[in-house]
């Protein structure tokens, strides 16, 4: 019997080595019998498009000098984060536009391949080269027929697309352009708690451990009624397998143009709300009206947008976020860790000009040359190489905002994460949200500074942009990141 546990034990320890896929100069053996390691497959990680590469380091979050304005005081830690991708500016209409435009897509695909639009098979690929059946997708391969299409392909295109009743104006169905994702929770799967053995539960083994024990889940999912109507649920259940660490979730991705109406009553401001995010006038202006659950979808779709073109290297990217509240703060306070974003003592130069977009003076706000957002990246970034930190657009973070701030947290990579279900009380939806905005007075777009939103509201003065955890942080890669990353790799999207 011992000697058949021993055999399985080699069995499985070689199983387990041929599954890792690494290999070393040396095979499984090191020299004259030493441990010399196995090497996996190395990636030099290029800089992101449009990104720029925030060393790891640490700061004093928050500030020890009470608001004059208010008269709070935010919470101050000191606090350590790792290395990070972040994009160079905030992100602007036509980089949102380009995801909205891919789910307006997807749809029309969808129902090309529909036998009720003239069933196109070759619009969804349902085998792979063999012949044997796979997961259904999408063929992005094959163009969708927008000149001279036949007469189902017409009503496919058509179906996304709306008239305004007063006008005749032909519109996007802007309730159609919806984007199902899943994530995996990472994090909770990795609790002690949630670990599909019981016997790994509780390491004390003085502790006698209930294999019949059931262990309750939540995860979230959602689904689209008959009328088109998102329902979004979280379930309680028992756990069973690590299916249960999947969420699902769609969000209309949309931005609510109505927000420069309703955040501004009793002002003329109908030309925004027809036209900002759709004129070719403010493609490089940073997108409005996106809330909370958007600015993740966008995330999730930028991620599966890079993974697509990166091949077998894919499952070594990091996948896009929105920064956690200290990542944003120290990304913002640059290299220097000012109480603003530049160098300089105040907010314009000698020569009175500003260096940023706010609102300099009650009911002001041109003083600075705008009225409303800018174009990104007019004003000089910050040491970091990023722009537009401070004013503009305020920022959503992926934290949730309570009073304790950083003080809840722990001091490496601090963060609290929670995606509010429908059915939580309205207080949890609250998220952190920084930078100050075009509308805001100079207290508010210091670095430090903190406010909030809830996740299902867009506003007319919150954008917001994304974060990539790098992949080896070590000061080889860091220093041959900083040639390739930063303002040489500055364009126009």
């Amino acid at each position: 019997m011992k000697k058949f546990l021993s055999i399985l034990s080699v069995a499985t320890v070689l199983l387990f080595v041929s599954c890792m896929g690494g290999t070393s100069k040396s095979g499984t053996g090191g020299a004259g019998g030493e441990v010399t390691g196995v090497s996996g497959s190395s990636m030099q990680e290029p800089a992101p498009y449009g990104m720029v590469l925030v060393k790891r380091g640490s700061l004093k979050m928050g500030t020890e000098s009470t608001d004059s304005l208010w008269g709070k005081d935010l919470p101050t830690r000191d606090i350590s984060v790792d290395a990070f991708w972040m994009d160079e500016h905030e992100v602007t209409n036509s980089m949102y536009r380009q995801f909205v435009f891919w789910v307006r897509d997807s749809i029309i695909r969808e129902r090309l391949a529909d036998p009720a639009y003239g069933g196109d098979e070759s619009y969804k690929i349902e085998e792979d080269k063999n012949g044997d059946p796979i997961t259904p997708h999408l063929n992005w391969n094959k163009s969708i027929p927008w000149k001279n299409p036949d007469e189902d392909q017409q009503r496919a295109i058509e179906s996304v697309y709306t008239i305004h009743p007063f006008t005749g104006e032909r519109m996007l169905d802007a309730s159609q352009m919806n984007y199902r994702y899943e994530t995996f929770d990472y994090a909770t799967a990795a609790l002690r708690k949630y670990r599909l053995n019981p016997a790994e539960r509780n390491l004390n083994t003085d502790v006698q451990v209930d294999p019949n024990e059931v262990v309750m889940i939540s995860k979230d999912t959602a689904y689209v009624d008959d009328e088109g109507i998102i329902h979004r649920e979280t379930l309680t259940r028992p756990l069973s397998s690590m299916w249960d660490f999947v969420n699902t979730y769609i969000v209309n991705v949309y931005p609510d143009t109505t927000c420069w109406i309703n955040d501004f009553q009793n002002a003329e401001n109908e030309v925004y709300m027809r036209l900002y995010f759709s004129h070719a006038n403010y493609n490089d202006f940073p997108v409005v009206g996106v809330n909370w659950e958007q600015a993740n979808a966008f995330c999730n779709w930028r991620t599966n947008y890079l993974i697509r073109g990166l091949g077998a290297s894919a499952k070594f990217i990091q996948r896009y976020r929105l920064p956690t509240e200290a990542e944003w703060e120290y990304a913002a306070r640059g290299k220097e860790g000012n109480e603003l974003p530049w160098t300089q003592e105040g907010v314009k130069s000698e020569k009175g000009c500003f260096y940023a977009n706010f609102k300099p003076d009650r009911g002001n706000y041109t003083e600075d040359g705008n009225l409303i957002t800018s174009k990104v990246g007019i004003f000089s970034a910050n040491s970091n190489g990023l722009y537009d930190m401070a004013g503009n657009v305020a920022e959503w973070t992926s934290t949730i905002f309570t009073e304790a701030g950083v003080l809840s947290m722990s001091d490496m990579n601090p963060e609290l994460y929670y995606n509010a279900a429908k059915e939580d009380p309205y207080a949890l939806k609250k998220k952190s949200v920084r930078g100050g905005s075009w509308k805001d007075p100079e207290s508010f777009i210091k670095s430090a500074w903190r406010s909030s939103e809830y996740q299902n509201v867009g506003r007319s003065f919150i954008g917001f942009r994304c974060v990539r955890s790098q992949v080896g942080t070590g000061s080889k890669s860091a220093k041959g990141a900083k040639s390739s990353g930063g303002k040489t790799r500055r364009q126009r999207h």
